[in-house]
C-alpha cells in the first residue's frame, strides 16, 4: 500500500496557529457563533424558494417553449447556487452545530444531481487535503486526456486548442454527476490516492435510491406530465444541467486554476515540505471578493482562501476573517492571491489553459 503524502511543517507552520487565535478572538470579542446566522437563513429560504417556484412552473406546463426553456435554464443555476450556498456548508458541518441540520441540508445535493457521500470523500478529505497535488487532487482532472491544467501532464496536439472547448466542457460537470461520475467513483478503490473500500450498507442504498429519485423528478415526471415531444424534453434537460455544470465548473476553477496558483509535488520521500496551511495559500485564490453579488450567489467561494482555511466555519463570516487571513499572510511574508472581479478571474483562467495547451 502507498503511505500517505504527509506535510512537513516547516518554520512557517506557525502561520495556522496565529491565524487560528485571531479568527478565535474574533468569534469571542463579537459575541458571534460560527454557524448560520440570519441572513444565512434568509439566504436559505430565498434560494430553496426559488428552486420550488421554478420546478413547480416548469411542471405546470402553463408556459410556451422558450419560457419554460429559459426557466429550466435559472433551474439550473438555482440548483449551482444551493449547492454553493446550502449544501455545502452543510456538508462540511459548518451551516449549523446541530448535526441533524447539516444532515438535513446535505441531502438537498441529492436533488441537484450529487452524492453527498461521494461528495464527501472527493471534496471534503481528498480535496481539502491534497489541494492541487496531480496524482491527488482529482478535483483538479478536468476531462482528463483533452484539458491540461498541469505541466506534469503530458501535453497532446489537441489541446492548444482547449482555451476554447475546456468551457463548454465545464458545462457537461453537472450531467456527468447525475449519470456517471457518482457510480465510477463510488465503485473504485481509491480516489487519488485515498482508498475508497468498505462503505456502508446503507450508502449503497442512498446511492442508488436518490439517484432513482432524481430520474423520477426531472426526467420521468416531466415526460408525463408535460405536453413536449421527446427531443423538447431532451434540449430542456441539457440546458438545465448545461448551465448548473458551467456555473459549478467556472467558480471551483476560477479559485484554483488561476495565475500565481502552484500545483506542487511530493518530493521523493513522498512528503510536501510544507506546511499544510501555507499549501492552501500556495493553491487557492479568491475572485471578487468586495462584490456582494458574487459572495450572495457563490456561497462564499469568491473567498476559497478563508473556505480552505476555515472550512467548518460558516461562509457568511468570510467577509470578516478575509481581512485577518490576508493581514497574517502579509505578516508571514506568504501570498494572498486575488482577482478583483470575476472577469479578471476568468481571463487568468483563460490565459492557463491557453498555455497549458502550447507549453511542454
Amino acid at each position: 500500500m502507498t503511505r500517505p503524502l504527509k506535510f512537513v511543517n516547516t518554520n512557517r507552520s506557525t502561520f495556522f496557529a496565529t491565524v487560528r487565535e485571531r479568527v478565535d478572538v474574533y468569534f469571542h470579542s463579537q459575541e458571534l457563533s460560527r454557524h448560520a446566522n440570519g441572513a444565512m437563513w434568509a439566504k436559505t429560504i430565498f434560494f430553496l424558494a426559488a428552486f420550488a417556484g421554478l420546478y413547480s412552473l416548469i411542471i405546470s406546463g402553463q408556459f410556451g417553449p422558450w419560457v419554460t426553456l429559459g426557466m429550466a435554464g435559472l433551474l439550473g443555476a438555482c440548483c449551482a447556487f444551493i449547492g454553493f450556498n446550502i449544501c455545502h456548508d452543510a456538508l462540511h458541518g459548518a451551516y449549523s452545530a446541530n448535526k441533524r441540520v447539516n444532515k438535513v441540508f446535505s441531502l438537498l445535493f441529492n436533488l441537484i444531481g450529487a452524492n453527498p457521500y461521494v461528495w464527501t470523500i472527493t471534496h471534503n478529505i481528498v480535496h481539502h487535503t491534497y489541494t492541487n497535488i496531480p496524482g491527488h487532487d482529482e478535483d483538479i482532472e478536468v476531462a482528463p486526456g483533452l484539458v491540461r491544467l498541469s505541466e506534469e501532464e503530458p501535453l497532446r496536439p489537441w489541446q492548444r486548442f482547449q482555451h476554447l472547448y475546456a468551457f463548454p466542457l465545464y458545462g457537461l460537470a453537472s450531467l456527468s454527476w447525475v449519470l456517471r461520475k457518482d457510480y465510477i467513483k463510488f465503485f473504485r478503490p481509491k480516489i487519488g490516492q485515498h482508498p475508497t473500500l468498505n462503505h456502508p450498507r446503507k450508502e449503497y442504498v442512498n446511492l442508488f435510491a436518490y439517484k432513482a429519485l432524481y430520474y423520477l423528478l426531472f426526467i420521468a415526471l416531466p415526460l408525463v406530465v408535460l405536453d413536449i415531444t421527446w427531443w423538447q424534453f431532451i434540449i430542456g434537460f441539457l440546458t438545465l444541467h448545461l448551465v448548473e455544470g458551467l456555473v459549478l465548473g467556472l467558480v471551483f476553477q476560477l479559485a484554483h486554476v488561476v495565475e500565481g496558483t502552484a500545483f506542487p509535488l511530493p518530493d521523493e520521500t513522498g512528503d510536501v515540505q510544507e506546511a499544510w496551511a501555507v499549501h492552501q495559500l500556495r493553491t487557492t485564490a479568491n475572485f471578487a471578493p468586495r462584490s456582494a453579488i458574487a459572495s450572495f450567489l457563490c456561497g462564499g467561494l469568491n473567498r476559497q482562501i478563508e473556505h480552505h482555511l476555515f472550512p467548518r466555519i460558516c461562509h457568511i463570516h468570510y467577509p470578516a476573517l478575509s481581512k485577518i487571513v490576508q493581514q497574517t499572510a502579509l505578516e508571514f511574508k506568504l501570498p494572498y492571491l486575488e482577482n478583483p472581479s470575476f472577469l479578471s478571474a476568468l481571463r487568468s483562467h483563460y490565459r492557463i489553459l491557453h498555455q497549458m495547451g502550447r507549453t511542454a
